[in-house]
C-alpha cells in the first residue's frame, strides 16, 4: 500500500504538479471563454434628462419605470452566472428626444451595481422587449377625496356614528392623462373599525366632553395609494385633514325619564270601518289613560343615541299604532315618532355648537352645520326601546270588538 501511495504521489512529482498547474489553467481560460445566454426578468429601467415639465407614463419620483424590463444576455458563462436582477440598471437617456419613441439597450446604457461583476467587456448581445417611452405633460391638480364610511366593526360596547370631515382634497402631480383621469373619478379612503382598539375608547370616553368619543385618525392613515404616481403613498396634504376623525358612542342603555304617550292611526283607505268614532285604545296594566292620554306604562330605555339627543327629544316623542283590519291579514305595526324633527334638529345643531365652543381645549372650533345634522338624523334611525331585561320592546297589537290592544309580548 506505502509503495503505491509512493508511486502516486512521490515519483516524477515535480511533471505531475506541472500538468495539474496546467489543467487548472486551461480549466479556467476555458470556463471564462464559453459562450452563454440568459434570461434576467424585471431589470429596472430608469430614465434620465427628460425636458422640463415632461415626464414618461409610468415614471416614478425616482425616475424609475413602474415596470422593468426582461433581457436576454448573451456573453461569457462566468459572469452570467453570478448576474441577477438586482444587479442591473437599464439607463435611458431621453435627452433631445421628440415623441414617442423605443428605447434600445446595450451594454453601453446596462449598468451593473455591482462593482465586482464586469459585464462591459463580457456581454456581447443584449435581446429585450419593447420599451415605449411617451413622453407627456407633467402636470399638478387639485383632487378630491371622499371619506366613505369605515369597515370593519366598532370595538365591543361602542357603536361608530359618523366621519368628519366628509371630503378632503389634496394636490397630485404626475402624468397629464393619469392626473386627470384621476380628478374625474371619485377617489375614496376608507378606514377600518378593527384597527381601534376598546381600551382607546375607554380611555377617549373619560376625557369627552361633547355628547360623542371622538378618534383623531392617525397621520399614517391619512394617505392615498395611487400606484400610477408614486410607488409610495402620498400624503393628504388639506389643512382640514388635521379635523379627520371618526366619532363613536356608548352602546349603554339610557332611560327614559318620563312615560312615553302612545297613539293609534288610521290609514284614510280604511276610514269607513276604522276610525276614531268606531276603535279606541284600549286601557290595561302596559297602557294607563290620564286627561285623555294614553301612556305606556313601564320603565324603557333608549340605545343607539347620545344622552345630549334623548335630552332634547325626550317631550316630543311618541309611539304611533297603525291599526289595520284583521281581514286583511297584515300584522298591526308600530313606530316611534318623532314630533316636529326640524325644530328638534335646530336645537341639537345649537345646543351641540354652544358646548364645543365653551370648552377651550377643543380643537374643532369650526364644528360643520351638516354633519350636526345628519348626526342627529342618524340617532333618530339609530334610536330603538328596550325593556329592563336588555330586551328590545315589541308590541302584541290586536283588534277586538271596538278595541285595540296593545300589550308587551316580552314583559
Amino acid at each position: 500500500m506505502r509503495s503505491i501511495l509512493y508511486k502516486i504521489f512521490i515519483n516524477n512529482w515535480a511533471r505531475k504538479l506541472i500538468s495539474l498547474l496546467f489543467a487548472m489553467l486551461i480549466w479556467i481560460v476555458v470556463n471564462h471563454s464559453i459562450s452563454s445566454t440568459k434570461t434576467v426578468h424585471n431589470v429596472p429601467v430608469k430614465v434620465t434628462n427628460l425636458p422640463s415639465g415632461k415626464t414618461v407614463e409610468g415614471l416614478k419620483p425616482n425616475n424609475l419605470l413602474n415596470k422593468g424590463v426582461t433581457l436576454s444576455l448573451t456573453g461569457n458563462k462566468h459572469v452570467l452566472d453570478a448576474i441577477s436582477a438586482e444587479d442591473l440598471l437599464v439607463i435611458i437617456d431621453a435627452d433631445r428626444k421628440k415623441g414617442d419613441w423605443i428605447a434600445k439597450v446595450t451594454p453601453k446604457n446596462l449598468l451593473c451595481l455591482n462593482p465586482s461583476i464586469d459585464i462591459t467587456s463580457n456581454i456581447s448581445y443584449i435581446t429585450h422587449s419593447n420599451i415605449i417611452i411617451k413622453p407627456t405633460n407633467l402636470i399638478r391638480e387639485k383632487i378630491q377625496i371622499t371619506i366613505t364610511r369605515p369597515i370593519g366593526e366598532a370595538p365591543k360596547g361602542f357603536q361608530f356614528i359618523d366621519v368628519y370631515p366628509y371630503k378632503l382634497y389634496t394636490h397630485v402631480t404626475g402624468p397629464e392623462n393619469v392626473v386627470k383621469s384621476l380628478k374625474t373619478k371619485n377617489l375614496k379612503l376608507t378606514f377600518n373599525l378593527n384597527q381601534i382598539s376598546k381600551e382607546l375608547l375607554e380611555e377617549l370616553n373619560e376625557k369627552r366632553s361633547g355628547d360623542t368619543i371622538s378618534y383623531f385618525i392617525p397621520e399614517e392613515w391619512k394617505t392615498l395609494n395611487l400606484p400610477y404616481i408614486s410607488s409610495d403613498p402620498i400624503k393628504i396634504e388639506d389643512v382640514n385633514a388635521k379635523d379627520l376623525r371618526m366619532d363613536f358612542a356608548k352602546t349603554d342603555m339610557i332611560p327614559l325619564e318620563s312615560k312615553l304617550p302612545i297613539t293609534l292611526y288610521f290609514p284614510p283607505q280604511y276610514r269607513d270601518t276604522l276610525n276614531p268614532d268606531t276603535y279606541s285604545l284600549s286601557s290595561n296594566e302596559f297602557i294607563k289613560e290620564q286627561n285623555g292620554m294614553h301612556f305606556l306604562n313601564c320603565k324603557l330605555f333608549a340605545t343607539g343615541v347620545s344622552p345630549l339627543f334623548l335630552e332634547i327629544v325626550k317631550d316630543m316623542i311618541q309611539v304611533v299604532v297603525i291599526a289595520t283590519p284583521f281581514s286583511e291579514g297584515k300584522n298591526n305595526l308600530w313606530n316611534v315618532q318623532f314630533i316636529y324633527p326640524v325644530e328638534l334638529e335646530n336645537r341639537y345643531v345649537a345646543q351641540s355648537i354652544k358646548l364645543a365652543n365653551s370648552d377651550p381645549s377643543d380643537v374643532r372650533p369650526n364644528i360643520q352645520e351638516e354633519y350636526l345634522r345628519n348626526r342627529f338624523r342618524y340617532y333618530m334611525n339609530r334610536f330603538r326601546l328596550y325593556t329592563e331585561n336588555s330586551e328590545k320592546l315589541y308590541l302584541d297589537i290586536k283588534i277586538q270588538a271596538d278595541k285595540v290592544n296593545v300589550k308587551p309580548k316580552n314583559l
